[in-house]
């Protein structure tokens, strides 16, 4: 079987069109993309909205579309609209019958497979005693922990796909999944088993992130052959090395060797990887071993409160020596006006330059820049006071008491007089499990025909 992949995160920027055509004219058996994430923070979950500019996933959707109904293939989009949302599922599927509509498309079936969960569901199971276990050392869900959040999504293995497809689906629209599930559906319905098929997609999920030199966006084609996956970069100016897919094999793991789904892993410890010729490397030696107990992820986010920013800039050396302490007054100021920070705001200053990405983390806290960027972010629940407490905040590095100070006409350059207004804050709340008696218990399917003229529920 032969997998075309153009992207791991439809429409995040549009994937690129020349290695995708040149793809497509290899004979495919079926067209796969993931359209989601959570590294792109909890907002689009929480706000059930999606984070990509609508143009550019009709354009992604456009080109996927078109040249599987010309090759007469399935295709398959999971975590659709960023997030995986029922909402999100039902913005592709309208997107999808757009597009088929102005280009005259015959019809064709189409399964759209929802994995919302309603948190009032998940409080009557925990009311009952079912646990909802914290992954990565995160403590048991509570009730509290539900009250806070306002979406989950369960993440879906191949086992939703694989029967829309087994059901006649030409175009599959799944919600929050598994990355690398999408990928295995159609091969587990092939015949071939679940170590390859689910490791086949982990290689796969992120389309050239597993060739060099780097380039994002970039078709990669994927063929399977009893237990070995060869994977063949598309771009003419990438390679898939055995270093560059190694190394993807192991990407976003905790256990670089282990690629969980729902009802098991890919162990990938034993994995060769050889290169076959100069654009290609061949895989074998993944297992797949099962899960002695069915568990379903769940995703959950929750609305934190409305964000105000402001940015100032620094190039006194005077200044710059001295943030700590400009920060500091800044910090004084705010409480004497508004109390420490806590349940009524919160405040974050993030210095870009010195420690701004990773805090405190950072493995150089004494650099000595010639310029600072402090990012001042205030969230909270009124936004009345969010405005507030972030200009006081910005106006008090400007009018900043540090020793040794002599000119008065302040030290910080603002890139705009006014407060900037950001998208709400949310938070991940939910990164848990939950046992089930049937991985397909917390996801629903509908079919549509879609046609040139309308579309219609089946």
């Amino acid at each position: 079987m032969r997998i075309l992949c153009p992207t791991g995160h439809l429409s995040f920027t549009p994937f690129e069109q020349e290695s995708f055509l040149a793809g497509c004219e290899q004979d495919p058996d079926v067209l796969v993309a993931d359209a989601g994430s959570c590294d792109i923070g909890p907002r689009g979950l929480g706000a059930n909205a999606q984070v990509s500019p609508v143009p550019w996933q009709r354009q992604d959707l456009e080109a996927m579309l078109l040249q599987a109904r010309r090759l007469g293939i399935p295709m398959i989009i999971g975590s659709a609209s960023d997030a995986g949302t029922d909402h999100g599922v039902d913005h592709f599927v309208s997107l999808i019958q757009d597009i088929a509509a102005e280009h005259r498309l015959a019809s064709f079936e189409l399964a759209a497979i929802y994995s919302e969960v309603p948190v009032e569901d998940l409080k009557r199971r925990l009311s009952r005693g079912e646990r909802i276990a914290g992954l990565d050392g995160r403590p048991d869900a509570t009730m509290d922990l539900l009250e806070r959040t306002d979406r989950v999504v369960a993440v879906m293995n191949a086992d939703p796909i694989r029967q829309a497809l087994l059901d006649g689906a030409d175009v599959v629209v799944a919600g929050r999944s598994s990355d690398c599930a999408l990928f295995a559906a159609p091969l587990l319905n092939a015949g071939f088993s679940p170590a390859i098929s689910y490791f086949t997609g982990k290689l796969m999920e992120c389309a050239s992130f597993c060739a060099e030199p780097y380039a994002g966006k970039e078709t990669i084609l994927g063929r399977v052959v009893d237990e070995e996956v060869f994977v063949t970069a598309m771009h003419p100016g990438q390679r898939c090395t055995p270093k560059s897919v190694a190394g993807h094999s192991m990407y976003e793991r905790s256990n670089p060797f282990r690629e969980y789904v729902a009802g098991g892993y890919v162990e990938m410890s034993n994995c060769e990887y050889t290169q076959v010729d100069e654009k290609t490397t061949k895989v074998t030696g993944a297992r797949f071993v099962p899960s002695s107990e069915l568990s379903v992820k769940l995703e959950g986010a929750g609305f934190v409160g409305h964000r105000r920013l402001a940015i100032s800039g620094f190039r006194d050396p005077h200044s710059i020596e001295k943030i700590d302490e400009v920060i500091g007054w800044s910090r004084g100021k705010l409480t004497e006006r508004f109390g420490a920070p806590g349940d009524e705001y919160r405040v974050f200053f993030h210095v870009y330059g010195r420690n701004g990405v990773m805090g405190d983390l950072g493995p150089r806290p004494d650099v000595r820049p010639h310029e600072l960027a402090v990012v001042v972010e205030v969230v909270s629940l009124d936004e009345t006071l969010a405005e507030e407490v972030c200009t006081l905040a910005a106006r008090n590095m400007f009018y900043a008491r540090v020793p040794g100070f002599k000119g008065t006409a302040g030290a910080s350059a603002v890139m705009t007089d006014g407060i900037l207004t950001a998208d709400d804050a949310y938070e991940w709340t939910l990164n848990h499990t939950l046992v089930v008696d049937d991985l397909n218990e917390l996801v629903r399917t509908r079919f549509f025909r879609i046609g040139a003229a309308q579309m219609v529920a089946s």
